[in-house]
């Protein structure tokens, strides 16, 4: 049985490790592949020419910053992204879209699309285009601009990319985790309130990290 609650990634994997099980019936095995076809909403185009990840294929985009005694994490759901390797200069772009904020409080998601944060209505999306992609081995930096509330500023990205494998329908599959570092402030989200010491109850540095997949193009 498969587990309907799964987050949307968490149910596509299962679906796939239930297609690949041999101990399953033809039919069954057939089911399976189809539902995790349906999963995979528009195109996903190729690491050696043009890659794009759709909703579906970014598993986590996400944030951490302390606050109070202990860390404040959130993740966008609705993100999207792409990988051009065609040219002589790699590029990676993507983007994520204030409204899908998960923090599991709906309270606090509402403050999030406010001025005080994001202020969603005028500013809907956080956008992220590449201008160096540098490899080591399965160490990769990536440099570019990112902008939140319509305020651009370069940042650099760290993490790891791992080599491309076939998948159980012989598509090949790409990696990247990426993490960096932002001061909120910079780009004018700047909402705080003062401790009875006087410090902030919320830091300015924020940890903002995705872990992307990939897809070549048939």
């Amino acid at each position: 049985m498969i587990n309907r609650d799964l987050s949307l990634i968490e149910f596509y994997w299962r679906v796939t490790e239930e297609a690949r099980d041999q101990t399953q019936p033809l039919l069954e095995r057939v089911k399976f592949l189809s539902i995790a076809a349906s999963l995979i909403d528009g195109p996903i185009t190729g690491v050696t020419h043009h890659t794009s990840a759709t909703p579906i294929q970014p598993r986590m985009v996400g944030f951490e910053v302390d606050y109070l005694a202990g860390s404040f994490r959130g993740q966008f759901r609705e993100v999207a992204g792409k990988l051009q390797t065609s040219g002589d200069t790699p590029v990676l772009t993507g983007s994520a879209k204030v409204a899908s904020v998960d923090v599991k409080d709906e309270n606090l998601a509402g403050h999030l699309q406010s001025p005080d944060f994001f202020d969603a209505e005028r500013y809907p999306e956080l956008s992220f285009e590449s201008a160096e992609i540098e490899r080591t081995g399965d160490e990769i930096t990536v440099r570019g601009g990112i902008t939140i509330k319509g305020v651009e500023k370069p940042v650099e990205l760290t993490g790891t990319i791992a080599d491309p494998i076939a998948d159980y329908t012989g598509k090949e599959r790409l990696s990247v985790k990426l993490d960096t570092t932002v001061d909120r402030t910079e780009f004018g989200v700047n909402w705080n309130v003062p401790l009875p010491d006087g410090k902030p109850a919320l830091a300015d540095e924020v940890k903002l990290s995705a872990e992307l997949f990939f897809v070549k193009e048939a």
